[in-house]
């Protein structure tokens, strides 16, 4: 991954490994140039069953301030990188834009935070971390004695530790431009002179660094670094695609727990199939708790709209990152629709108004499926004999 002049991130990604490529699940057809549009729609008579018949989902509308908009404008849009959909394990619309395909890897920046949760989750059905309900300090003793005092792992994953943190982009003197990617010591040095403003548990404050300290439970509890923990327990067995890569803080230093696994747009999705199916391999064996997923997208107390970081929503859920990264996860209809983004802001652009309502409209456009209620009725069974069995 190039170095960013924007928060300095050093240049030595973590490469995940040498990944399986599972050919009954996202597998590659040949692209062809989709009629009025001058991206990639891949063919998807090569991805899907004989008798599945892809619907057409670039005429589907979606409203924006009050004018009415398409999902080929969408598509067409210049900040759109890649879109892919998947339903009951077939990709139903898969698109990249011009100089892009299935192979090129994306910066995912907040989408990571989800993954982060994810790893927490396995570290806990590991047995290296009892609970959530465990102090942050007992895995970060360098925070005691500050504002972390008596806030818990699972008041950090819901962004509510009471500690103050001004997440504002825009702002060169913000505590997110000043520390928004230090990790290990520099970051708990930070983070520990930061005074409380609310009791734990009680306020949501979106809060990179603490993200970051996140991923520094994760290490300290594992005794591992974190891109081989998820390399071993999801990259790998889940069968993601590519290589991917996880950007550090500086030379040896560790992972940024809230930030930037680059990801090919299918292993984007695939992120989104692993959280859909509760954390359980294609094989049956289990990743994370049996309620972990369901506790993860939860409101909180300081949050109607935020669980373990993930971003949560009517009977849906999603991970999200600055210039329009997105994966987005209806349990009801067994979907996922991952889109790779270039806005041309961090936040609050109208292309992140079409991002949301396009997305919005492809999933409206899927109704409830018997795949979805028997995944949800049966977690531990594997996805292909839930899908077989039907």
């Amino acid at each position: 991954m190039a170095r960013s002049d924007r928060h300095g991130w050093a240049e030595a990604p973590v490469e995940l490994g040498d990944l399986v490529c599972r050919e009954d699940l996202l597998d590659g057809g040949q692209p062809v140039v989709a009629p009025g549009q001058a991206g990639i729609l891949v063919d998807l008579a090569r991805h899907v069953p004989p008798a599945f018949v892809p619907r057409d989902l670039r005429g589907l509308t979606y409203t924006v301030d009050g004018t009415r908009y398409t999902v080929a404008d969408f598509l067409a849009h210049e900040s759109s990188i890649g879109v892919i959909a998947v339903q009951d394990g077939d990709v139903v619309l898969e698109y990249y834009a011009p100089g892009n395909d299935a192979t090129d890897p994306w910066v995912s920046f907040s989408v990571t935070k989800s993954v982060t949760s994810m790893l927490l989750g396995a570290a806990i059905h590991d047995g290296f971390i009892e609970s959530v309900d465990e102090p942050a300090v007992h895995y970060l003793p360098r925070l005691r004695g500050t504002s972390y005092e008596g806030a818990s792992i699972e008041d950090v994953l819901n962004m509510a530790s009471g500690v103050a943190w001004n997440e504002d982009y825009a702002d060169p003197r913000s505590d997110v431009a000043l520390a928004g990617a230090l990790n290990g010591l520099e970051l708990q040095n930070y983070l520990g002179t930061l005074p409380r403003r609310h009791e734990p548990g009680t306020v949501f404050n979106y809060n990179t660094g603490e993200t970051n300290l996140v991923g520094e439970i994760l290490r300290s509890a594992i005794g591992n670094n974190a891109s081989t923990y998820l390399n071993t327990k999801i990259w790998q067995p889940f069968g993601m695609e590519h290589d991917a890569s996880w950007v550090i803080s500086g030379p040896g230093a560790g992972e940024l727990g809230g930030c930037c696994i680059s990801a090919s747009l299918r292993d984007y999705a695939r992120i989104g199939l692993f959280a859909l199916r509760g954390g359980v391999l294609p094989d049956g064996t289990r990743v994370l708790p049996e309620d972990w997923m369901q506790r993860s997208t939860r409101p909180s107390r300081g949050s109607d709209g935020y669980g373990y970081l993930w971003w949560l929503y009517d009977g849906n859920y999603a991970a999200r990152g600055i210039f329009g990264q997105h994966i987005r996860i209806d349990p009801s209809r067994d979907l996922v629709i991952a889109v790779h983004s270039n806005a041309p802001a961090a936040v609050a652009t109208p292309y992140h108004a079409h991002l949301d309502a396009a997305v919005d409209a492809i999933r409206a456009a899927f109704a409830p499926t018997a795949v979805a209620a028997t995944c949800q009725e049966h977690p531990d069974v594997p996805f292909d004999a839930v899908r077989a069995s039907l």
